[in-house]
């Protein structure tokens, strides 16, 4: 069990195995702002080479600067990950350029805050065709470049939302659902075949990022993360971490082990307090502009930034746990307290 927090990484995983990261080169999707913003940082702070990919070259370009000034590599490569060629073309010219791609990270999303009978089927495919299909886009030119090498690590940054759907992100859950099951399928292909490459899948909690600054809602009030929130740099550093010793899943948060394991247990209980709690957890009190702009369809240029608008709110430490052992927890401790109770009821009268 690891405590993942803002600081660098070095704090929770060794400085030796932080230098294996120099000159090595990561890929990062989603690298213009939030979370994939944070983890290009981070890995840039530990001397790798980073090949940065999103829509907004602009912003791209400010993460490489940031980069270069921390005394870092990065190389700017745009691209919409919907668009499968566009993805192959951004690796095939990061690996000429910086070397052979040794890690890649998966985390380019949109949403959309609505119920399902308010979102159009073109903003359903939207949202899909990103979280999902840019997800297994990149997950495809990863591997057409690591299976060369015969190395690699791909990490796809999940959520709890890949376990337990929650009201008003349909579009979003649906396509991280797809992208567990997709990941779960891959990770049993390159078992069979021998592959040392490593795929693992890192779900989070609410994360204080921009996209409730710029996500599309038809919702009146303007949307906002489910607490307890985190900061994105606490999912940086795990990130890292789960690059240098992968693990099948690496669950974040009390939140996301309750919300999985709950669900493993108690579905139906959750669909009713869900529908009952979670509604007003995603909305402020601020209603939404009608000159608000949205980042589904084209980059919100000026929103461009690894916080959200919820600091005041967001932890700067989160627990962090293999999903194996967050799986077996339930388990034991239902058997210990039946052992107990068997033990005491055993017990003779005197």
């Amino acid at each position: 069990m690891n405590v993942a927090r803002p600081e660098h990484a070095g704090r929770q995983a060794s400085s030796t195995d932080v230098r294996n990261l120099r000159n090595r080169t990561v890929v990062v999707t989603g690298a213009s702002a939030g979370i994939g913003r944070a983890i290009a940082l981070r890995f840039g702070d530990a001397g790798a080479r980073v090949g940065l990919i999103a829509r907004d070259a602009d912003a791209l370009s400010e993460v490489k600067e940031q980069i270069a000034k921390r005394g870092g590599t990065a190389l700017v490569a745009p691209a919409d990950v919907s668009d499968a060629q566009a993805v192959f073309n951004a690796a095939d010219a990061i690996e000429t350029q910086l070397g052979p791609i040794e890690y890649w990270i998966n985390d380019a999303m949109v949403t959309v805050f609505a119920p399902v009978w308010t979102i159009t089927a073109d903003e359903f495919r939207r949202v899909t065709e990103v979280t999902y299909l840019g997800a297994v886009h990149g997950t495809m030119a990863a591997l057409r470049h690591m299976r060369k090498h015969n190395r690699g690590t791909i990490i796809q940054i999940g959520s709890a939302l890949a376990y337990r759907g929650i009201p008003l992100q349909a579009a979003y859950c649906g396509a991280k659902h797809a992208l567990h099951g997709f990941t779960d399928s891959l990770r049993t292909e390159l078992i069979h075949s021998g592959s040392p490459i490593k795929i693992s899948m890192v779900e989070l909690p609410a994360v204080n990022t921009p996209q409730f600054d710029w996500a599309r809602t038809h919702m009146r009030r303007r949307p906002r993360p489910v607490p307890p929130v985190v900061e994105p740099e606490v999912i940086a550093n795990t990130v890292l971490r789960t690059a240098l010793r992968p693990s099948r899943e690496v669950w974040i948060g009390g939140s996301t082990i309750k919300a999985i394991v709950g669900n493993m247990f108690v579905p139906q209980f959750l669909d009713h307090y869900l529908a009952k709690f979670t509604f007003d957890q995603q909305e402020t009190q601020v209603r939404v502009s009608p000159k608000r702009k949205d980042n589904l369809l084209t980059p919100v240029h000026e929103l461009h930034r690894t916080r959200g608008s919820f600091d005041n709110q967001a932890a700067a430490k989160m627990v962090a746990v293999p999903g194996v052992l967050a799986r077996l927890a339930p388990i034991l401790a239902g058997g210990l307290l039946c052992f107990g109770f068997g033990f005491w009821t055993g017990r003779p009268r005197s």
